[in-house]
């Protein structure tokens, strides 16, 4: 029996800045960190995506659920952007290695494209594949010129088949319409989320300031240095221990894991 086509919305997430990652670091280490990230991303979608596969540095994600709340679906991508940027907070924090693999992960980034049509589900080697006209046409919105328009790498960009299937208002909600002319296809119509502002946001947002009033105790004095340099040898373990009188520093996560990176013990 020929393959059944069904309806799907499709999202890849891809990451920026990889190739120059790779060929400017040590590969033991940057393999660790792409992974890591990507896997932080990929668990971040789940639900209301699936795991299509890995695509080098992109993974190629979809949902074949008939009705789908946009809201849900926005939220889905932009809170995996929001977690691999707090994934490379705390890494970069944790981290007291200074190979260049570890010093370059702030370089990376993600962005996101989606879009709904449909695929077929086909055997091919032993593994399912997707396959179709809409399969093809979001892998080639991965090259477009939308980065230019917002002038930065991280963003989400919804076609505008997504976002009729989705039925969310994208002037409303504040998206930035785009278009790109793709080979065989042609014109296509997008709209566009600016993730490092939406980041700025939620960070801003979620960020936990202790007031002079909730503090339990203070210690004040001057140090001649920028506030920056201060803040690392204060939070950065590789920095703390020039200082802290102690043979080690560990630091236990509220999870009981280890901070990825770590190569010597520290504790705080």
């Amino acid at each position: 029996m020929l393959p059944k086509a069904e309806a799907a919305y499709f999202a890849i997430a891809d990451i920026s800045g990889y190739t120059n990652f790779l060929a400017a670091v040590e590969l033991d280490h940057a393999q660790d960190i792409i992974a890591d990230f990507m896997d932080t991303v990929v668990k971040a979608l789940r639900p209301p995506f699936r795991l299509a596969k890995f695509e080098g540095d992109a993974a190629f994600v979809y949902t074949t659920a008939e009705a789908i709340d946009g809201s849900l679906l926005q939220d889905a991508i932009e809170g995996a952007y929001f977690k691999f940027r707090r994934r490379l907070r705390n890494v970069r924090q944790a981290s007291t290695c200074e190979c260049q693999a570890c010093v370059a992960m702030g370089d990376l980034d993600f962005k996101f494209v989606i879009h709904h049509g449909e695929m077929v589900k086909q055997k091919m080697g032993g593994r399912e594949e997707l396959a179709g006209r809409d399969v093809i046409l979001v892998h080639r919105l991965l090259k477009n010129t939308v980065g230019e328009k917002i002038g930065g790498r991280a963003y989400a960009l919804y076609s505008d088949a997504a976002i009729r299937a989705m039925g969310v208002d994208p002037v409303a909600q504040g998206l930035i319409a785009h278009h790109e002319t793709i080979d065989v296809i042609g014109d296509v119509t997008l709209w566009a989320r600016d993730l490092e502002a939406a980041w700025r946001q939620e960070d801003a947002r979620t960020r936990m300031q202790v007031t002079r009033g909730d503090a339990y105790a203070m210690l004040e004095f001057d140090i001649a240095a920028p506030r920056q340099t201060v803040w690392e040898f204060f939070t950065v373990p590789g920095q703390w221990q020039k200082w802290w009188d102690a043979d080690a520093i560990v630091e236990d996560s509220g999870k009981g894991q280890e901070p990825l990176y770590a190569r010597r013990p520290y504790r705080r």
